[in-house]
């Protein structure tokens, strides 16, 4: 098996160098961890990384001049800065030192796993990649395309297609998705989640999850059957529709039509026999029947009976 693209990570914070090197490694990357920017400049020469993905606030030397020490001894290794320095003029320095990106804390994982593989491919040629390649040997065009059944999620074009019908999402729905598709088939929890698509240390409505998947079986199950499944309690999942049902009228149970109402009951019969029963005798004779428009007397008959009974 080939060896992936070799990513150093540059940050003092224990928990985030352990995210990005977990993710990274989960997406198929070789990562190397330092704390500080000496060692990172060491570890840069000897492990020959194709990609830094570089904090600014650092212990000893800062990322920008880190950056800076590269470039002038013309190392043009990809620099992707991650920091929680905000401002615009931060931004605008990390880029016009020599930096190929900037990502700003709190990040979305997914996001910056997207951002790796366009570096790396904007950067391939100058670093020797001309075939489609990233320099270190590994193919990266065929995991920006990812496919379940007949939906599709193209990350270099930003494209969401199911049965060849272009869906459009959002930028948060579509991190989401693609979160979803890269594991597809497991149970995703409501934490790894939070953590992968909003970022570590989310601390926003508790609802915003589910929120957000019905955005997406909003827009995809109309156009085929449901891809998207909830395990109550844990979390959810994307799994591609069982073989050989047809691709519409997802699987539903039989229902069963109920049984016929008999017309006749005995109830019912019961009733038709007491409407069909003559007045009390008092009711006859007093004349007070005439107040009764369900009860008549048939002229030169002592027979009573209800209107629409038979004659007897």
């Amino acid at each position: 098996m080939a060896e992936g693209p070799k990513v150093l990570v540059v940050d003092d914070e224990p928990n985030i160098r352990e995210l990005v090197q977990v993710a990274l490694n989960f997406h198929g990357f070789a990562v190397t961890t330092s704390a500080t920017g000496e060692d990172a400049l060491q570890l840069t020469e000897a492990y020959r990384p194709d990609l830094i993905v570089l904090d600014v606030l650092l212990p000893d030397i800062d990322g920008f001049e880190v950056c800076r020490r590269l470039r002038s001894v013309a190392n043009d290794v990809p620099v992707i800065f991650l920091t929680a320095r905000d401002a615009t003029a931060d931004t605008v320095t990390g880029l016009t030192i020599g930096g190929d990106d900037y990502i700003t804390k709190p990040f979305s994982v997914e996001a910056l796993i997207a951002r790796v593989r366009a570096v790396l491919r904007r950067t391939a040629d100058r670093r020797g990649g001309r075939d489609g390649t990233d320099g270190a040997g590994s193919q990266l065009d065929g995991q920006a395309l990812l496919r379940v059944a007949d939906l599709e999620l193209d990350e270099d074009h930003w494209l969401v297609r199911r049965a060849g019908i272009q869906v459009e999402l959002s930028p948060t729905e579509f991190r989401l998705l693609a979160y979803l598709m890269r594991n597809q088939g497991l149970m995703l929890t409501r934490k790894q989640l939070l953590e992968n698509v909003w970022g570590w240390g989310y601390a926003g409505q508790s609802q915003v999850l589910e929120t957000y998947v019905s955005y997406l079986r909003r827009k995809l199950d109309p156009l085929g059957p449901p891809l998207i499944h909830t395990q109550r309690g844990v979390g959810y999942s994307l799994r591609s529709p069982s073989l050989g049902l047809p691709w519409l009228g997802w699987p539903r149970a039989p229902t069963a039509s109920p049984p016929p109402t008999p017309r006749w009951t005995a109830a019912s019969r019961a009733r038709s026999r007491q409407a069909r029963l003559p007045p009390p005798r008092w009711l006859r004779w007093s004349g007070a029947w005439r107040a009764f428009p369900g009860t008549r007397r048939r002229r030169g008959s002592a027979s009573w009976r209800r209107p629409g009974s038979r004659l007897t």
